[in-house]
């Protein structure tokens, strides 16, 4: 079997799909294989598919949905399997759970590549991590289960997973700039700090890869609508780090233009206090 999240949902067994076309059952499916091998209580697929008011027909209605589960995964899995259904989607006491290798549901196998490209990158073997991350990077297939209506429970996972994707991201870059890819990423971080117009972590990549790559003024100028934007949205000034990137900048700091040797940290870091 397998199983895509990371983007439209997907799940297919021998290339044939095992999902009903109704909302319902595909939002109780998303649910129960973000945890794999794992009972999920009743009461959490409840709270996923109505809310904190489920209907006084709410335990049937699961059930329904679970018996709807169960026929697409026995069509897809033939006649030579009977029963097989019930034991990839199982009744446990107190809930259910979908009985399906972690390797199998694409969240799994991302968050592995991200876990051992974080520890490449603390170790300085900035070429794997950088590989590590794009892998990580190129299972997503879009936003997390763009085409799930998400309930209270998916909509935390699908922040989490979200969120976990922009820091693989920066993380990435990091290793890059390690690189000496400066020149290489300018184009990727314009894009980003586009889209993230508050984020300062990316608005110092950008400025990083800018300066090296001969464009201070540019780099500069990152700043300066980065100030503008959180003096007048939020009321804040950016960060101590982000003004000390600003100052060695305005300062021509040789050490700007040498890539951070191994175990240095990420372009936030070095200009921690």
């Amino acid at each position: 079997m397998e199983i895509q999240l990371l983007g439209p949902l997907c799940a297919a067994v021998n290339g044939g799909s095992i999902l009903p076309t109704a909302g319902k059952p595909r939002k109780l499916f998303a649910l129960l294989a973000l945890y794999p091998g794992r009972i999920v209580p009743v009461s959490t697929l409840m709270e996923e598919i109505w809310g904190t008011e489920p209907p006084p027909s709410a335990m049937t209605t699961l059930q329904t949905y679970v018996m709807q589960l169960r026929r697409c995964l026995g069509t897809a899995m033939g006649p030579d399997a009977p029963g097989a259904a019930k034991n990839v989607l199982a009744t446990r006491h107190g809930g259910y759970m979908l009985q399906v290798p972690p390797e199998s549901v694409d969240v799994h196998p991302y968050e592995r590549l991200v876990v051992e490209g974080r520890e490449a990158f603390e170790r300085g073997e900035d070429e794997r991590a950088a590989r590590l991350f794009r892998q990580a990077l190129a299972l997503w297939q879009g936003p997390a289960l763009v085409d799930i209506r998400l309930g209270p429970i998916l909509e935390i996972e699908v922040m989490r997973l979200e969120e976990s994707r922009l820091v693989t991201i920066e993380r990435r870059i990091d290793a890059d700039l390690r690189l000496s890819r400066h020149t290489e990423l300018v184009v990727e971080l314009a894009d980003l700090i586009a889209r993230h117009p508050q984020h300062e972590g990316l608005h110092a990549q950008a400025m990083l890869a800018m300066y090296r790559s001969g464009r201070q003024a540019s780099a500069l100028d990152v700043y300066r609508k980065l100030r503008e934007r959180l003096v007048e949205e939020l009321g804040v000034d950016p960060s101590p780090q982000l003004q000390r990137l600003h100052q060695a900048m305005l300062a021509v700091d040789p050490e700007l233009q040498v890539a951070a040797g191994p175990r240095r940290g990420s372009t936030f870091d070095r200009y921690a206090a």
